[in-house]
């Protein structure tokens, strides 16, 4: 038998670039009607050898910088499944590992021959150790822990050996264990002091009654542990070990089982079809843990958290008892199309039963939405837009996105007249390069934004046509080590024109890549295999205007404002392999000219930093961070554990100093422009929550003070322009 792969419109664009020669020619071969044949082995139709024969072509084919498949790769492919599945050492035992070691430079030669022997063996030992353990730790938590007994435990998994039997590794569970209960313990043992403190009377239990309670809870939880891990079937298992292989290409290829690429899909759009619920599955039941604002169930008021789904029906349809049944599964049966209709037998919080009949809509999650605030100062008035992604509808670029969003929220601002603008893309991980594109030109005349460029291809310039400015004004992009791709080819742009001064950490993430979602559904035909999901592969390179590669080195801020995580190794460079850093030529752009004071700005911004009380203390905090996370041994007897505690008390006291700071500002939220209807009372409070937080902000104050230094001293060289259409 052959099976027919069709090569082309199989990719929903996580990024909007270019199309390298490969993917132009499989779009081509789709239209033209042709079909490529890729030989699968008919004596063995099983689906997991299909996915991999499959996956291996398209990254071959479609990947920016194809690796060899050798013994090389086999290894690291080896280790680092193992880590993904057992990285903690809580399973497996040396002789398993001295076991799967004869495939540690065979996984090369399973993945050209489509075979999955190594994991077969790994999962069928995985399952069998899950089990055994699953017996055990009851009895551990059956017998009380000695708080007395002086001992230690390293999490330093990395230097961690296997058990070399059952019994050491119960050995190692017992300590885990009591690690767990001795911080619950200290903890309950903290708040009994305090009750004695506030009422004389009161009669603090035993340590021992306290210390029964402890494991009982822990005992809870180890239940709930288990129950997550058996709804794991072997297809869970079997992504695990894809990405295991495809994440060898590079940190940001990766492999979408078909619940992920749905969960991937509404993340990226912000929104979903369903009934706007959030569930959690518990003992063997499904209960409601939060009500999505502005979703079916939350406007018809018919569910309140707590509430436990018992069936779940469609109409003329028997329900469907889902108790005990996996929560993707439940969650497939619960979510449908707008407008249909689903029937849910609920358990209320006081023991009632009733059917409640939902009908499913389109839910937003607006916390991933653009959303602005005024801040108003002596000094006039000022705005903030917080992007939190770049977010869009791949289906229909028409429908809501970050760029419309952050457009009218542009165009709300400047109705309040503000002097200046921030714009917040600390956290924003990226997301879709065309509303980067496009977001762009709102700060500046036409011009080159962004180069892309692909293995063997020629550059490509992406660029703002639109000579048209939406805002001209001052301007700041906060950022951190955590503001990644788009974030950084937008904070990349507005710095080479010198349209914006860049206020943050030292540099942002190193996210230089561009990814692509290919369908595998789309890559089919001549057989029934289920859904195969989506690979999300690297297929291109972008460059700034400079010619200079954000990969590795991300964007520096003009202003260097650290935070707590200043030594901590985090970003793009610390992940494993990356691609290298390199440069291409500049693209022809003109720099910025509205920002006259762009360099006493920044003159100015670095004065008051220095003389700024807070930053010496963000400086330790952020030395201590790094200490505490290389610091991989706990002490297991109550006093030391107690000991050292106090000590990291002492210097979390000292730091919340940090958190007493409180601006002069007086921050507005603003209704948010792509919000339809009225805010609710949810939005309402957590839009006040945030504008609480905003006060205590000294990264946004700093930014308004910059702001402040280019309003009193800008010469704009032309009015505002019309707004783009």
């Amino acid at each position: 038998m052959r099976i027919y792969v069709y090569l082309g419109a199989m990719k929903k664009r996580l990024i909007q670039t270019p199309m390298r020669p490969f993917i132009w020619i499989l779009s081509f071969i789709l239209v033209s009607g042709l079909v490529f044949g890729i030989s699968l082995k008919n004596e063995d139709p099983n689906k997991d050898k299909l996915l991999l024969e499959i996956i291996s072509y398209v990254l071959d084919r479609g990947h920016y910088d194809p690796k060899e498949i050798n013994d090389a790769f086999s290894e690291n492919v080896y280790m680092n499944f193992l880590e993904n599945i057992d990285g903690q050492h809580r399973f497996f035992l040396k002789s398993d590992i001295k076991n799967f070691d004869s495939y540690k430079y065979q996984i090369d030669d399973e993945i050209k021959n489509a075979q999955v022997n190594f994991f077969n063996l790994s999962f069928d030992k995985l399952m069998e150790r899950m089990s055994q353990v699953e017996e055990f730790y009851e009895s551990l938590l059956s017998t009380p822990f000695d708080f007395s007994i002086k001992e230690e435990i390293s999490l330093d998994y990395e230097k961690l050996p296997y058990a070399t039997n059952l019994s050491e590794l119960k050995k190692q569970w017992r300590k885990q264990l009591k690690l767990n209960a001795l911080e619950r313990f200290t903890s309950k043992k903290d708040e009994e002091s305090s009750k004695v403190k506030k009422d004389s009377t009161y009669v603090m239990p035993k340590d021992s009654v306290i210390e029964e309670d402890v494991r009982e809870k822990i005992k809870e939880n180890m239940k709930f542990f288990f129950e997550g891990y058996n709804e794991l079937e072997r297809k869970d298992w079997f992504s695990i070990y894809i990405n295991s292989i495809v994440v060898q290409f590079d940190p940001h290829t990766f492999y979408l089982a078909p619940s992920d690429k749905d969960r991937f899909d509404a993340s990226m759009s912000g929104k979903f079809e369903g009934i706007g619920a959030r569930l959690q599955k518990r003992n063997q039941e499904v209960k409601i843990v939060e009500i999505i604002s502005g979703g079916p169930v939350w406007r018809d008021e018919i569910i309140e958290v707590g509430d436990i789904i018992l069936k779940v029906g469609q109409p003329n349809e028997e329900p469907v008892d889902i108790k005990g049944m996996r929560l993707d599964d439940s969650i497939l049966l619960i979510k449908g199309p707008k407008g249909t209709k689903v029937i849910l037998t609920i358990k209320r919080v006081d023991g009632t039963i009733e059917d409640v009949v939902v009908t499913r809509d389109v839910v937003e999650l607006e916390e991933t939405y653009a959303r602005s605030s005024l801040i108003n100062d002596e000094g006039g008035t000022f705005g903030l837009i917080e992007l939190p992604k770049f977010y869009i509808n791949f289906e229909d670029y028409n429908a809501r996105n970050a760029a419309t969003d952050v457009k009218k929220e542009l165009e709300q601002l400047k109705g309040k007249n503000v002097k200046g603008i921030i714009l917040d893309l600390r956290n924003n991980g990226g997301g879709s390069l065309k509303t980067v594109v496009d977001m762009t030109g709102y700060f500046i005349d036409e011009g080159p934004v962004v180069q892309v460029k692909s293995t063997g291809g020629k550059k490509e310039v992406l660029k703002d046509t639109d000579p048209s400015i939406i805002w001209d004004g001052p301007l700041v992009v906060l950022v951190n080590e955590f503001s990644a791709s788009a974030s950084e080819i937008i904070a990349a742009a507005l710095q080479d024109y010198k349209r914006a001064i860049i206020l943050g950490s030292k540099q942002t993430f190193g996210k230089g890549t561009v990814q692509n979602v290919f369908d595998l559904n789309r890559m089919i035909t001549g057989g029934t295999y289920g859904n195969l999901g989506a690979l999300k592969v690297t297929t291109d390179k972008f460059y700034r205007i400079n010619g200079r590669s954000t990969q590795l080195e991300g964007v520096k801020s003009d202003i260097v404002f650290p935070d707590q995580y200043a030594y901590v190794d985090m970003g793009e460079k610390d992940q494993d392999n990356p691609l290298a850093w390199d440069r291409i030529t500049p693209a022809n752009y003109v720099p910025y000219v509205g920002m006259n004071n762009y360099e006493y700005s920044l003159v100015r911004s670095k004065q008051r930093l220095e003389e700024n009380p807070f930053l010496k203390l963000i400086d330790e905090q952020a030395l201590w961070v790094k200490k505490q996370k290389e610091d991989y041994t706990y002490f297991l007897d109550y006093e030391s554990y107690k000991s050292e505690r106090e000590t990291n008390k002492m210097y979390s006291e000292r730091f919340k100093k940090l958190g007493e700071y409180e601006s002069t500002y007086d921050f507005q939220w603003l209704p948010e422009a792509g919000f339809e209807g009225e805010p609710n009372a949810d939005l309402i409070k957590k839009r006040e929550r945030w504008q609480k937080s905003l006060k205590k902000d000294i990264y946004i104050s700093e930014a308004v003070e910059i702001l402040k230094d280019l309003s009193t001293q800008i010469k704009a060289d032309k009015t505002v322009a019309e707004v783009k259409n």
